[in-house]
């Protein structure tokens, strides 16, 4: 197994990356995806390009031997969207009342977490 793969497979296993997205963002097959992590199969430079992009990182990074994964803080989030049709006007309101919801769930943990920091917990 090649240095790439090796410190592709600890970054994924540290940030609890899953195959399937990895699959997903560079568009290699699931089954291909495994066997080049598995080193089965030989990887390209391609493959290795379209990996290093879809985990946020340079080729090289991977290629290092003194290879550390970054902590999970260090990251942006990343927002994941997807299209589902038309929604018809039921599924609209349930929309609209779980975005409420989740503004209320917020103020609720917002104000525990003043509470918190005003009583020295």
């Amino acid at each position: 197994m090649t240095k790439y793969i090796e410190n592709v497979n600890a970054y994924l296993a540290k940030m609890k990356i899953k195959q399937t997205y990895v699959s997903l963002k560079t568009g290699i097959d699931t089954k291909k995806l495994s066997r080049i992590l598995t080193g089965v199969q030989d990887i390209s430079a391609t493959d290795m390009e379209k990996i290093s992009d879809a985990l946020g990182q340079k080729t090289e990074f991977f290629l290092k031997d003194t290879f550390q994964v970054p902590q999970i803080h260090e990251f942006m989030p990343e927002k994941l969207v997807f299209y589902a049709g038309n929604p018809t006007d039921k599924q609209e309101k349930i929309a609209e009342k779980l975005v409420e919801l989740m503004g209320n769930v917020d103020e609720v943990m917002s104000a525990k977490c003043r509470f918190l920091n005003m009583s020295g917990e």
